[in-house]
């Protein structure tokens, strides 16, 4: 079973960076598409950032340019990078694989995911 730690996270003034890191295990993770998703009170589950196998990145237009999604497929590690954060991006930040699987959640599943890690942002 496909486990994600997330330890980290923290709070930043608005306009900081922070950097969150996911160590997956359980899984062969070469092969798997990895990415970032988000939520926050009151709003849906939200796709970051996806890092394909080979290293291609994608990013939600709410994240602008700020973010930034790296691999390292020797440690299976996917840290992401924030920077220019603002008060909008404070959620709970969760890592997971194959993020097709969960486009049409309303709740990201942390019982699949783990319990993720808490971002905040102050103005």
């Amino acid at each position: 079973e496909a486990q994600f730690v997330v330890p980290g996270g923290g709070s930043v003034q608005a306009g900081g960076s922070l950097t969150v890191s996911c160590t997956a295990s359980g899984l062969t993770f070469d092969n798997y598409e990895m990415a970032w998703f988000r939520q926050a009170p009151g709003s849906e589950c939200e796709l970051v950032s996806s890092i394909s196998t080979d290293g291609r990145t994608s990013y939600a237009g709410s994240v602008g340019g700020g973010f930034a999604m790296t691999r390292d497929n020797a440690k299976k590690v996917v840290p992401l990078y924030m920077r220019m954060l603002k008060p909008e991006d404070t959620a709970v930040y969760y890592c997971t694989a194959n993020p097709a699987l969960y486009s049409n959640y309303a709740n990201c599943p942390f019982d699949r995911w783990g319990q993720g890690t808490q971002v905040t942002v102050s103005s």
